[in-house]
């Protein structure tokens, strides 16, 4: 596309693009936008190296080949934060500039952002459900090894408290935690030499996996090991309500009270809320969450919604495909909330902002000027816009049945 804009001599003219989601994944009520400060990375680190190059003879012209080695996108960005929560047709991401440089950014913008914020909106649901309750996330064995790292960042945004990923910890400073596996304690004599091992290697606060054999003698038997100062036991089959009462009891029984128990075992939002009237302190979070919770992308496209015209100035232009409509015109979002501060609809301008009533609360914010970074933010700036985002949304926001969105999108021309 872009070799044949440069012959058309079409190449450097201003365009907008928008990246964006149609529609909520079915049954969803709102979605958790993540992957900004992976892709605004990505964005720096977007060059085209002599590797590359090399790849490419043959694929485009020489002209355009020495065009892409001195590629650098010097335009202009403006998205929802991370950590936002978003809606349907919500301009999570508008990219101003030439329609060369801006083009080729489609699907490295796409695929960061469908990613991880699929694995954000399934993780906030996760997190609703458990209330104070702290999630981990231990999904790496479930997903490919680099989106792996990218997930348990993701989670982390939307409230999830420590990942089993050590990359994720060295990369992002995301805290980690995990527990022993089955095989630790199988590779024993016997249950009590394991916990033995574990015991003097990571102290008293460590967390014993109880149910490799009979779950009421290994409770016993951690606790004869540990002492009652016992961190936490793990269950991790069966019905994790049942046994999990029957292991509090015992655990009070044996003096253990401020032992915690951890579940896991392909955990979702729905068996999280089961989980509720369980003593239960803890959830560990796999297979799930590191697919979306059965959305594992959001849908979201890059569209041209306008460019600049033979007199210089710009076109709204939009796609009138069916079930594929985008909506032209360059975007301005605000989130309209009452007077007490509760959201009431995605308020999205065209061609300009839309008026705050003195209430409401843009959402567009600069994240590039000029092709340098200007909007990047730390994970627990993210983590604390989640938690705000959320708590301005309907209450609705905390039912796990399936359910439109909870505000409107309302389009102003």
């Amino acid at each position: 596309m872009v070799q044949a804009a440069r012959q058309a001599g079409t190449a450097d003219r201003r365009a907008v693009f928008e990246l964006f989601p149609r529609r909520l994944p079915a049954g969803r009520r709102y979605g958790v936008v993540a992957g900004v400060g992976r892709a605004l990375d990505a964005l720096e680190a977007f060059r085209f190296d002599p590797a590359a190059i090399a790849s490419l003879e043959g694929v485009v012209d020489p002209d355009m080949l020495a065009w892409l080695a001195s590629y650098r996108f010097s335009g202009d960005m403006w998205g929802y934060a991370e950590g936002e929560a978003y809606f349907p047709y919500s301009p999570l991401l508008v990219v101003e500039g030439t329609f060369a440089e801006a083009v080729l950014l489609e699907t490295v913008l796409l695929s960061i952002y469908n990613h991880d914020s699929a694995i954000a909106s399934a993780a906030s649901r996760m997190t609703l459900a458990a209330g104070a309750r702290p999630c981990i996330e231990m999904g790496s064995r479930r997903t490919h090894e680099q989106a792996a790292v990218a997930a348990a960042r993701a989670a982390y945004v939307a409230g999830f408290d420590a990942t089993s990923n050590l990359a994720a910890r060295a990369t992002y400073g995301v805290p980690s935690a995990g527990t022993a596996a089955h095989s630790f304690t199988l590779l024993h004599d016997d249950e009590a030499d394991a916990f033995r091992a574990q015991v003097q290697t990571l102290g008293v606060g460590t967390t014993l996996l109880v149910d490799t054999y009979d779950v009421r003698e290994a409770v016993r038997l951690a606790i004869e090991v540990a002492g009652t100062g016992l961190g936490a036991v793990r269950l991790d089959s069966g019905d994790l309500a049942e046994t999990a009462r029957e292991v509090r009891e015992q655990l009070d029984a044996l003096g253990a009270t401020g032992t915690r128990i951890v579940v896991t075992s392909d955990l979702d939002e729905h068996a999280i809320a089961a989980l509720a009237a369980a003593p239960v302190d803890a959830y560990g979070v796999g297979t799930q969450l590191v697919t979306g919770s059965g959305h594992p992308t959001c849908g979201f496209v890059y569209k041209l919604v306008a460019r600049e015209g033979e007199d210089g100035e710009m076109v709204s232009v939009a796609k009138a495909s069916k079930d594929k409509a985008s909506i032209g015109g360059r975007k301005y979002a605000l989130r309209r909330r009452s007077p007490g501060g509760t959201a009431q609809a995605e308020v999205i301008g065209i061609g300009e902002p839309p008026e705050d009533d003195g209430d409401d609360r843009p959402l567009l914010v600069p994240l590039v000027r000029d092709g340098e970074v200007v909007g990047r933010t730390t994970l627990d700036e993210a983590r604390t816009r989640h938690r705000s985002s959320l708590a301005e949304l309907p209450r609705t926001i905390t039912m796990m049945s399936a359910g439109e969105a909870v505000i409107p999108t309302v389009h102003l021309d």
